[in-house]
């Protein structure tokens, strides 16, 4: 397979001037030059879709920002650099390597919309990006690149929901991670210290804006503009398909023999970039891959399906970052199952009582059908509470616990009968968390999780002993500040 060097550089960009002499700033400046329209249209003839999870078109989430913008409500561009999905690692990569790319996309989204303030929001944690971030930032605008918009770089918590773009604005105004009801560009940033205003019922109330509207766009979604105003839609169209134009950034993890990031011609079949990765299964054959914890798993007899939006979404299983846990013959599905169900359940806020507590419910079941200490009726349970997590959610977590465990239960039914009736040994604890990089081993580069992760509580300490309290409990008891560092 032929390597693919488009928003995922070969090597590092070590400074502007280096980025300046291999074309950087195209980009910023035809945007300069031809204006809102000229670039909305561009972008729009492309066809970028929000690299993400969701794949929406970006240019009507751009519209859809200028539509609620008005005189007195100046919108601001958020890049959501808060990358937290189990087997994800793409927009760490892409900013390791070149920061400036994903700053010019966004200092051009921020000119498209009439933004003054262009805000990274990424994980306190991170710290390589963070010092890349505010390392590229600082030279853009003693270069000048950022005229007239300021650009922060905020830091926040590790909480995967920190990812889901409401939530996203809740820490960047200096609150916990909690999903709202409105979207960004009908609420936005306000600077509200209220947490009770921030989560307030009107949010429904879809015919106006609440506060000044909010772009948010993926690291990598950003990367793309970048090169896509600079060269042009039809240079961007060269590769992918006719609906999923362009590249997307792979990481592909699980029990193969290596692991790693790959950028792919969309419509290139996940069998062959797991190929390209991975080098094959370290025990037997693949049983199947996971897209992060977002979608169904695709079988192994699936694997020929093209990387595209529509063809993952027909096979059953979704696209959504680009990130795929890949399964072999030696793994438990019932131990990937509560995994995956611990991972959520304990990620889960709390603002909807079903999430928490049913999540809660299936990922104590499925422990005990994967410890060997079931008393029968852990199937029941699962299914039962499965039905009814998703009751009144207010974001997409419930929605990923249901599909993915169901999924679980019906590509490998014998293995949760098996443990159900004592069949089938019991299985190790099998981790799912936050992907922290990679590392050199035996076989190859191997993933490395927040194995820390495993002492988390669902009430998102670390303590011995959960407290029985869900997260969004400490609203009513005026806890909801984070933590949060602004560069400016």
């Amino acid at each position: 397979m032929e390597k693919i060097w488009r928003v995922l550089d070969a090597d590092p960009v070590p400074d502007l001037a280096a980025y300046e002499s291999a074309g950087g700033g195209a980009g910023l400046r035809v945007a300069v030059d031809g204006g809102s329209d000229a670039v909305l249209a561009v972008v729009e003839a492309a066809g970028l879709r929000g690299r993400g999870g969701a794949g929406f078109p970006t240019a009507t989430k751009w519209r859809s920002v200028l539509e609620y913008r008005t005189p007195d409500l100046a919108p601001t561009v958020v890049v959501n650099a808060a990358e937290g999905e189990p087997g994800s690692y793409k927009d760490r990569a892409i900013i390791r390597a070149n920061p400036y790319r994903v700053l010019e996309g966004a200092l051009i989204a921020a000119l498209t919309i009439g933004a003054d303030e262009v805000v990274v929001a990424t994980k306190a944690r991170f710290s390589t990006e963070v010092a890349r971030l505010r390392s590229a930032a600082a030279e853009l605008a003693a270069a000048g690149w950022a005229s007239g918009v300021t650009v922060d770089v905020v830091e926040g918590p590790d909480e995967y929901l920190y990812g889901e773009e409401t939530a996203l604005l809740e820490v960047v105004e200096g609150r916990l991670p909690f999903p709202r009801i409105a979207p960004p560009w009908r609420r936005g940033l306000d600077g509200s210290d209220d947490d009770a205003a921030a989560q307030a019922p009107d949010e429904t109330d879809t015919t106006e804006a609440i506060s000044p509207p909010v772009l948010v766009n993926n690291v990598e979604t950003l990367a793309h503009v970048a090169l896509i105003v600079a060269n042009g839609p039809d240079w961007f169209r060269q590769l992918g398909t006719d609906d999923s134009p362009g590249t997307i950034v792979c990481t592909i993890t699980g029990h193969l023999r290596e692991c790693g990031v790959l950028e792919v011609a969309m419509g290139t079949p996940l069998r062959t970039v797991i190929e390209e990765v991975g080098g094959g299964p370290l025990v037997g054959d693949i049983t199947a891959a996971m897209s992060g914890v977002s979608n169904p798993l695709l079988p192994a007899s699936l694997l020929d399906t093209p990387l595209t939006y529509e063809a993952m979404t027909e096979a059953g299983c979704g696209l959504g970052t680009g990130g795929f846990i890949v399964f072999d013959s030696g793994v438990d599905p019932v131990a990937v199952a509560h995994g995956v169900s611990r991972f959520l359940a304990v990620e889960s806020c709390g603002q909807c009582t079903p999430c928490k507590q049913d999540g809660r419910a299936v990922s104590d079941a499925l422990d005990r059908l994967r410890s060997g200490t079931a008393d029968g009726e852990e199937l029941v349970v699962v299914e039962d509470h499965l039905r009814t997590i998703e009751d009144g959610a207010r974001c997409y977590l419930a929605t990923q616990h249901q599909r993915v465990v169901a999924s679980l239960l019906a590509l490998f039914p014998e293995a949760f009968v098996g443990h159900a009736d004592g069949t089938v040994d019991p299985a190790e604890p099998y981790l799912i968390a936050e992907l922290e990089g990679f590392v050199d081993g035996e076989e190859g580069r191997e993933a490395v999780y927040d194995e820390h992760h495993r002492e988390k509580q669902p009430d998102w300490t670390y303590d011995a002993e959960d407290s029985g309290q869900s997260p969004a409990d400490r609203l009513d008891q005026d806890q909801g500040e984070v933590d949060v560092e602004i560069e400016r």
